[in-house]
């Protein structure tokens, strides 16, 4: 059966990867120069372009394997190659050594789970595990995505046992009130035998508070993609 779907026809590309035509291409780029196409064993029947488009489709929509291949006329194990192939040449690349001038903000996002082994009953009613997102303050960018760890354990200590607080060396680091004892820049709170906090502080915290609004904008665009919010991947695949 011929696929109904391709990356030829530009029209598909937004609606089912929820990225523009440029975009596109330079995701497409991007996995061609990290080896996406590089032949090994049997040719791929599929363009690359409509190997990248298939598993931006299954992030983006969250539909299973088994429906997203027939759009492209292929079989589900082949689908399941595709993704297992192209997924970690998609991945971001990590960090460089940060500018002298570079803030970052990190929080942690609730991904609700299925693979019990990584996930555990959470704050959201649901089995979650905990995504630590550091991005940069400046272009609010994604930097680096922890190791998932189960919904239940508190930020503070997901910080450093994800593997984020590597990421966050040499750069000074925002996060909310959820991280003390990290050493990262969190608002000012009262103190025992204080009553209220001054005048400086409130304000300190006000600009505190809208400069970490910035890494909850990053992660509703992240749950754009709607794997995140029903992730049926084992193990660590959803980091």
């Amino acid at each position: 059966m011929g696929g109904v779907i391709s990356a030829d026809d530009p029209k598909w590309i937004e609606p089912f990867a929820g990225l523009t035509e440029v975009q596109f291409a330079r995701r497409v780029a991007l996995v061609r120069r990290r080896g996406g196409d590089v032949q090994r064993g049997r040719p791929w029947r599929l363009s690359l372009e409509d190997r990248v488009l298939p598993v931006a489709m299954y992030w983006r929509t969250n539909l299973t394997m088994g429906q997203v291949a027939p759009l492209f006329g292929a079989l589900k194990s082949s689908a399941d190659r595709i993704l297992d192939h192209l997924a970690p040449l998609l991945a971001i690349s990590p960090a460089r050594r940060p500018r002298k001038d570079t803030v970052y903000i990190v929080d942690g996002t609730l991904v609700p789970t299925r693979d019990r082994t990584i996930a555990s009953s959470s704050k959201n009613y649901r089995y979650s595990t905990n995504l630590q997102v550091v991005i940069d303050a400046n272009s609010r960018l994604v930097v680096a995505i922890g190791l998932p760890l189960p919904g239940s354990r508190n930020d503070c200590r997901a910080f450093t046992e994800s593997g984020v607080d590597r990421a966050c060396r040499g750069a000074p680091t925002i996060a909310d009130g959820g991280y003390q004892g990290t050493g990262l820049l969190i608002p000012h709170r009262i103190q025992r035998g204080q009553s209220h906090l001054s005048p400086q502080q409130e304000a300190e915290n006000t600009v505190h508070r809208r400069a970490r609004a910035r890494v909850e904008h990053a992660l509703s665009r992240l749950k754009n993609w709607k794997i995140l919010r029903d992730c049926r991947l084992k193990d660590d695949k959803v980091h």
